[in-house]
């Protein structure tokens, strides 16, 4: 069996950080803490877990975190954020890894489950190299949105880190990127990608059209990320009512995902549909539906476009139609995954109450 030291960074984190040491206070072997700066009840919390607190001056996140796989003294680096958790069959993954991995394996890769929904779903998903073997020493890279340089023999599990965030910091990786921008940093294309993210979040719309196509247009960077930043400047086109550059746009990713992506064909599916182009929407949307994403894919995957989504998309198109039954199916079909949403049980009870009892 390998052995596990937990590495953290924390700051202000009284609200989340018992429950998260909760998950695998029984797993790993050691928990190294090392706190930013905390005015609250963080240390006295984590006191209550480990002794091994390390305090560091706040320079960034991939210092920080660089720090903290320093006071690892076992066989693995286990890294999460306060407010991240496993879930408890997630716990049950993790002691079976812990007790049959392979000590010649350098990282174990896990799903992020970066985003849940008010049923449950999980709404952003990607991997991140998880379980790194310490004698490694990989590093942390990067600003904003960092990035732990990773290489040697990886392989993909099926755990997953669940995010459960009880607040966000609106622009404060916005102002990263500015502070990068006024001493003159050269930007790359990873770069241009997450500051065209955080443009996008915070509403400026235009600004982060210009950093996409930036991404798009250079040569260098992952093929994944320019598949996203077609897609996300479309969405940047759509809030700014320019539906035809949407489209473009979102055509545009074809050529570096080669084939199409859920994500892409459910919006695709959605502007065929403002322009009342039902039987079109209709074609985008089905093909949405088969599209799910290979579990071995490290990019994001947003699952709410191949599973709730489209399904509910054509229940509207199909009732615009006049085809009250295949409507009531699609509705059907999304209610599996959102069997409380209160716009799919009212639609529900008006296809009953149109169709007749002998649909209930």
């Amino acid at each position: 069996m390998v052995s596990i030291s937990l590495c953290m960074i924390v700051k202000n984190e009284e609200a989340v950080l018992a429950r998260c040491l909760d998950c695998v206070k029984d797993i790993v072997d050691e928990i190294n803490i090392v706190d930013t700066g905390s005015t609250d009840r963080t240390i006295e919390i984590a006191n209550e877990y480990t002794d091994r607190i390390f305090h560091h001056e706040w320079s960034g996140f991939a210092p920080a975190r660089n720090e903290s796989f320093k006071h690892a003294t076992k066989e693995y680096i286990l890294y999460l954020d306060a407010d991240d958790i496993l879930l408890e069959e997630d716990q049950k993954k993790l002691k079976d890894l812990k007790e049959t991995l392979d000590p010649s394996v350098d990282s174990v890769s896990m799903f992020y489950n970066a985003g849940t929904d008010e049923f449950g779903n999980v709404t952003l998903r990607y991997r991140r190299n998880r379980l790194v073997k310490t004698s490694k020493n990989y590093r942390w890279e990067g600003d904003v949105h960092n990035y732990l340089n990773v290489s040697g023999k990886i392989i993909n599990s099926d755990i997953s880190i669940t995010h459960k965030k009880i607040g966000h910091s609106v622009g404060r990786n916005l102002t990263i990127y500015q502070m990068k921008i006024d001493r003159g940093d050269v930007f790359g294309a990873r770069d241009y990608f997450y500051y065209g993210n955080e443009l996008r979040e915070n509403g400026h719309y235009e600004q982060a059209i210009e950093a996409y196509t930036k991404n798009i247009e250079m040569k260098e960077g992952w093929i994944e990320d320019k598949v996203y930043a077609c897609i996300n400047r479309g969405d940047c086109y759509r809030f700014l009512g320019d539906l035809n550059n949407e489209l473009k746009s979102l055509f545009q990713s074809f050529v570096f995902s080669k084939t199409p992506r859920a994500e892409t064909c459910s919006r695709i599916g959605y502007n065929f549909q403002r322009k009342k182009e039902f039987q079109s929407a209709i074609y985008w949307y089905t093909l949405a539906t088969q599209l799910v994403p290979d579990e071995n894919r490290w990019s994001f995957s947003y699952p709410a476009y191949y599973t709730w989504y489209p399904h509910l998309q054509m229940c509207v198109c199909y009732d615009r139609l006049g085809e009250t039954e295949k409507a009531f199916y699609h509705n059907e079909e999304a209610g599996k995954y959102r069997p409380d949403d209160p716009s799919i049980l009212s639609n529900k009870a008006y296809f009953e109450k149109k169709l007749g009892p002998s649909n209930k």
